[in-house]
Formats: structure tokens, C-alpha cells, sequence
């Protein structure tokens, strides 16, 4: 798993019906983008460190971004 600054982690929950979590990585602990990871969660607002599981995946910040423009972008534009 790689990951950059500003990717978002995900973590399916272990669950059928449960959550997942979502959070967004602040900081890298080594330069080839390997864990472990600081990690913002959205749904707690807090920090903490990471090594991802098999049950996470990388969302590349390009992706959720520009998923996010789109869904702010005054329609007709």
C-alpha cells in the first residue's frame, strides 16, 4: 500500500450493515509512501497512527477532489 499526503483511507468495517471509516492522511512516517500513516478521521475529528489492514484501501487525492468539485459545481457549468 502507497500513500501521499492528503489521500484518503478507508476502512470497510468488519461488518455487512456496518460503517465505514474515512479519514485523510496528514503525514507519512516514510518517503516511499508506505505506513504507517497519521490519519484524520472525518466522523471524530482526531488524529491517530496507522498501520492499514487488509480490510483499507488508498483513495488518491485526485480522486475524492475532483468528486468533490463536481458535486459543488453550479450545475450548467
Amino acid at each position: 500500500m502507497k500513500a501521499a499526503v492528503g489521500d484518503r483511507l478507508i476502512i470497510e468495517s468488519l461488518h455487512l450493515d456496518g460503517p465505514r471509516r474515512k479519514g485523510v492522511i496528514t503525514a507519512l512516517h516514510h518517503s516511499d509512501g508506505s505506513p504507517p500513516y497519521v490519519v484524520r478521521w472525518l466522523d471524530e475529528e482526531h488524529e491517530t497512527l496507522i498501520f492499514p489492514g487488509p480490510d483499507a484501501h488508498v483513495e488518491p487525492r485526485r480522486e475524492h477532489g475532483e468528486h468533490r468539485e463536481k458535486e459543488t459545481r453550479p450545475a450548467g457549468r
